[in-house]
């Protein structure tokens, strides 16, 4: 699978970005409504959840250790 998108996202609780690599297919697909973990099964749960809200991995282990 070509990973030919970068997504750049900004953690609302501590501002660091990041970024991650996804098709550009699939975001389409994502945005269209399919849930995260269907349109990117080849991400990890961190980077899941930096496309979904943002949130980075250090900030989601504060909240939810």
């Amino acid at each position: 699978m070509e990973r030919n998108m970068t997504v750049i996202t900004v953690c609302p609780f501590c501002f660091s970005s990041h970024s991650v690599d996804v098709n550009s297919d699939d975001y389409i697909r994502w945005m269209d409504g399919v849930n995260a973990q269907d349109a990117f099964p080849y991400l990890d749960a961190n980077e899941r959840e930096a496309i979904i809200s943002g949130i980075c991995p250090t900030c989601w282990d504060k909240m939810i250790p």
